[in-house]
């Protein structure tokens, strides 16, 4: 197939081209090149013509909790004040400990068909359920594979709850990873909570599986203030330093949030080349702060986007990272729109150690969006990406491929019945809050 928009945009940080397209053959982008040029080279392609649209590589949401959607809402009889409150008073027992295998199939349902109906193609996402398991990703793995997505998974292993929930956790990441072995779109990482619900020696062992699986390794990193001052004041150093300590700070290390970190946890992350991605909406939700992204952009660190599963539309969540980060430094200079963009392309894919996804170049995966490009003012090369990142949103997408085959056509989620799911969500969330 020709795709033919009035844009290309092949990846955030290579020149716009008008009148430029893709061929797709299978699972791969074939030819990048003009319309001109891709008609008389493939003539007997099906064409798509793609008129008042921009074409660019689908979005990777490098840190989304599909089960959050549950939570959206909920009755609190009393607002957290604080970090721990939040995780302690409410998210723990109120939501983490009550999800079953259906709540768990319905907000995953839901997510996925909201993510890729807003450009979205790849996403990690951490679960965090000690009751649910065992089988809680195999779950997830079965709707993701139905919906077509390029899914990572992953489940929040922690010695919160007792020795026992802390094996089946780690278990639970071997079992996803070993089923997805010969899965073409869903894999697995291995992932632990914190410092402060882990110990030393568990840490210790979720890295050796990692490594002996091929997998890297997730965990929550310094999302607010509270884990650098314990750290400080059980292990007599900061977060970071602590797994500097261990040795397990390296490329195989994703840490997520990295919100609150001193200038020595910096330079750790971009000495060891630790991988990073950041939540700009999430971290002010939670009263977190906000990360220092543009330092650690400037250092070297490998970088991707996500939405935390607070809002899943990724245009809202790359304009957060745009205007954050201008208002705290003072600077409208800081976070360009192509930084932010390829932040939530390319950056997300290679955050998470994918190859060749997150560009539209030839040999890279079909994962791609096309959006509506009929903007109130000129649109051309020097101001396209600015255009992008604050004025579309999930509306303006009207077609995503992944991986060679369409998941949305003319705005629509193929194959889904998203009043039954929206039901049965809302089903799955009222079963969840009455527990709570």
């Amino acid at each position: 197939m020709l795709i033919l928009p009035d844009w290309l945009v092949g990846s955030a940080v290579t020149e716009a081209h008008r009148g430029w397209g893709v061929r797709v053959v299978g699972e791969r982008i074939d030819a990048v090149g003009t319309h001109d040029e891709l008609r008389g080279a493939f003539p007997d392609d099906q064409v798509l013509v793609a008129a008042d649209r921009i074409l660019m590589p689908g979005f990777v949401n490098a840190h989304v909790h599909l089960y959050g959607v549950l939570a959206h809402g909920i009755p609190v009889a009393t607002a957290p004040d604080g970090f721990w409150s939040f995780l302690d008073d409410y998210w723990w027992p109120k939501v983490e400990d009550v999800l079953d295998h259906e709540m768990i199939g319905a907000a995953t349902d839901w997510v996925c068909a909201e993510m890729v109906r807003s450009g979205i193609t790849t996403f990690y996402d951490i679960l965090e359920a000690p009751n649910a398991v065992p089988d809680a990703l195999l779950v997830e793995k079965e709707v993701v594979e139905r919906r077509g997505l390029r899914g990572l998974l992953s489940f929040e292993a922690t010695e919160r709850a007792g020795a026992a929930i802390a094996r089946r956790g780690l278990d639970e990441n071997v079992k996803l990873i070993e089923a997805c072995r010969t899965s073409p779109l869903v894999s697995g990482l291995m992932c632990f909570h914190t410092t402060f619900t882990c110990s030393a020696d568990y840490i210790r062992e979720v890295f050796e599986l990692a490594a002996d699986l091929g997998v890297l390794t997730h965990a929550h990193c310094n999302e607010g203030v509270h884990e650098g001052r314990w750290c400080e004041e059980h292990l007599g150093m900061r977060t970071m330093e602590f797994y500097d300590r261990l040795g397990v700070a390296g490329p195989g290390f994703l840490a997520s949030q990295c919100v609150q970190v001193s200038e020595r946890e910096r330079q750790i992350i971009a000495e060891r080349q630790v991988r990073v991605t950041h939540m700009p909406l999430a971290n002010c939700e939670v009263g977190g702060g906000i990360a220092p992204i543009p330092e650690l952009l400037s250092a070297g660190v490998t970088l991707g986007l996500g939405s935390d599963g607070y809002i899943n539309d990724f245009f809202e969540v790359m304009r957060g990272a745009f205007l954050l980060h201008k208002a705290r430094l003072l600077d409208p200079g800081a976070m360009p729109a192509a930084t932010v963009l390829d932040m939530a392309t390319h950056g997300g894919a290679r955050a998470l150690g994918l190859e060749r996804v997150g560009r539209l170049d030839p040999g890279w995966s079909a994962d791609l969006q096309l959006i509506d490009a009929r903007f109130p003012t000129p649109l051309t090369a020097h101001n396209l990406l600015d255009q992008l990142v604050l004025w579309r949103n999930h509306t303006h997408v009207t077609d995503v491929m992944v991986a060679g085959r369409w998941r949305v056509r003319q705005g629509e989620v193929l194959d889904a019945d998203l009043d039954r799911m929206r039901a049965r969500t809302h089903e799955q969330a009222q079963r969840l809050w009455r527990t709570a």
